[in-house]
């Protein structure tokens, strides 16, 4: 019976840890990195706050998974970004609520099919 006890605790364990709070990102290096002139860096630091407001408001509806490879991905580089993490975990969400089409059983099409036309000639 506590055979099993091991395997039960390892499947409840995540191979990457998320927290349930939005990550720290330093915006400013971000903006800086961005470069330019101070009108670039105010715009970069604005885009940056409200995606951060954003993931605040939404970070509880993104699943562990899609949280774990945005995050990934939008601190890649050395540089960290909230708006490349909203967008990543919007597109995997919305990835996942979308049903593909399926087609029936027994692999045949729903389409309707056209008649076949054939090619009379005229000069017969």
């Amino acid at each position: 019976m506590l055979l099993h006890l091991p395997i039960a605790i390892l499947t409840t364990l995540s191979p990457i840890p998320v927290s349930d709070t939005v990550p720290k990102f330093d915006i400013v290096t971000e903006c800086r990195f961005e470069g330019g002139s101070s009108k670039v860096f105010d715009r970069c630091h604005h885009d940056e706050a409200e995606a951060l407001r954003q993931l605040q408001a939404e970070w509880p509806q993104f699943s562990g998974g899609n949280k774990s490879v945005c995050l990934a991905e939008a601190t890649n580089g050395g540089v960290s970004s909230y708006v490349e993490l909203i967008i990543c975990l919007e597109m995997a969400r919305d990835a996942s609520n979308t049903t593909s089409p399926r087609a029936p059983l027994g692999g045949q099409s729903t389409r309707p099919t056209q008649p076949e036309m054939s090619v009379v000639d005229s000069h017969e």
